[in-house]
């Protein structure tokens, strides 16, 4: 088995056998009825589980690839990696004072930024536009639909 393969094997067994353990986790959660706080951590584990499978689903049918030429690996862009680890520090140490809908609108916006290519231009109203809807959908389903509370920071509605 040439290591491309063994390591996608890998990877849906981590996959499935971490979605296997966090269903355990989640399901000695307090429930208190259909859609509560156990409800989103309980969809996560089961499509983390299903994820795991596919993927060994996909490894099963991969072709074994020892004997054709080994392709040079893409370089990994570390200052792209960086910017967008440091929005994800920044997105959550400016939660509790700024609220979930401005943080998030700054976050989605910076990130989108963040993985424009370089060769092609920005797009500002069009990121913004996605940011702002985007995060006033996600507000409102939580709150509305899940009957859950998100920080809501200097909104205060």
């Amino acid at each position: 088995m040439d290591s491309y393969k063994r390591n996608e094997l890998i990877a849906g067994l981590a996959m499935l056998g971490a979605g296997i353990a966090y269903l355990v986790l989640t399901m000695n959660l307090p429930r208190r009825g259909t859609i509560d706080a156990a409800f989103v951590p309980w969809v996560l584990a089961v499509a983390l589980c299903l994820l795991g499978a596919l993927q060994l689903w996909v490894w099963r049918k991969l072709p074994d690839k020892s004997a054709e030429p080994v392709e040079k690996p893409e370089a990994i862009d570390y200052p792209t990696v960086i910017k967008s680890m440091a929005l994800v520090l920044l997105y959550t140490a400016l939660m509790e004072p700024l609220g979930f809908v401005i943080t998030t609108v700054l976050y989605l916006y910076a990130q989108f930024i963040v993985l424009t290519p370089a060769d092609e231009k920005v797009k500002h109203l069009r990121y913004a536009l996605i940011a702002v809807v985007s995060a006033v959908l996600i507000f409102y389903i939580f709150r509305h639909g899940f009957d859950l509370l998100l920080p809501v920071g200097l909104l205060d509605f």
